[in-house]
């Protein structure tokens, strides 16, 4: 991608996690600074044919897939989303929001599922190379806390939300070995607390992100 004028944030954690009210806090705290028309969007998904692939993703009658078909779905539906929403939206100077990217394939696909690293990481530099998020948030909470939000919810659960418990014990590991890595980008909250903490600690780090980009003014 070239010409990007926006910033890219975006939003990680299992099931359960609170990411609805992570969004709202990053939408607030956007408002509040001035940024105007923020596109917020969500993967898989983002797109008709993205939307039709998550679809599938999460549909409990595919459980027997199996992970090399669902790792390339994953980063067919991504390709999509990036070139016809993410890329052009950033290159306009729109701040885009995205409810998951790369990260939760690294954590689901190449943690949950075993995968590991490399196969992934084949797939992202060909997809989208160098570019990735300016800022993460990674809403790390307790699998049975997640699971039981997921439960009060109610409905059936997905794909992912009827894995076991050791799939999230994997991808959780996966998400906070992304996160040492590269803790620059990511900023680690305790969603396990009150969401009016999880908000107030998504808005600190979405304003602090804006103004460092104004050269610290608020």
């Amino acid at each position: 991608m070239t010409g990007r004028a926006g910033r890219f944030i975006t939003v990680e954690g299992l099931e359960g996690a609170g990411k609805t009210t992570c969004l709202e806090a990053v939408r607030d705290a956007l408002a509040e600074h001035g940024v105007e028309a923020p596109l917020f969007t969500r993967e898989p998904g983002g797109t008709p044919f993205a939307e039709a692939l998550r679809g599938l993703l999460l549909d409990p009658q595919y459980s027997d897939l199996g992970v090399e078909a669902e790792v390339l779905t994953v980063f067919a539906a991504r390709a999509e989303h990036l070139q016809r929403v993410v890329y052009p939206a950033l290159e306009q100077g729109r701040w885009v929001v995205s409810d998951r990217f790369t990260d939760a394939t690294y954590a689901y696909q190449g943690g949950g599922r075993g995968l590991g690293e490399a196969r992934i990481a084949a797939l992202e530099e060909w997809v989208h190379g160098g570019f990735g998020p300016d800022l993460t948030l990674l809403l790390d909470v307790d699998i049975g806390v997640g699971r039981r939000r997921v439960t009060a919810r109610g409905g059936a659960p997905d794909r992912f939300e009827g894995e076991r418990e050791a799939f999230f014990e994997a991808a959780r590991a996966a998400y906070w070995r992304r996160a040492q890595a590269e803790p620059g980008r990511f900023r680690c909250i305790d969603a396990n607390q009150p969401a009016e903490a999880v908000a107030a600690a998504v808005y600190r780090a979405v304003a602090e992100l804006v103004t460092a980009g104004r050269g610290g003014r608020p």
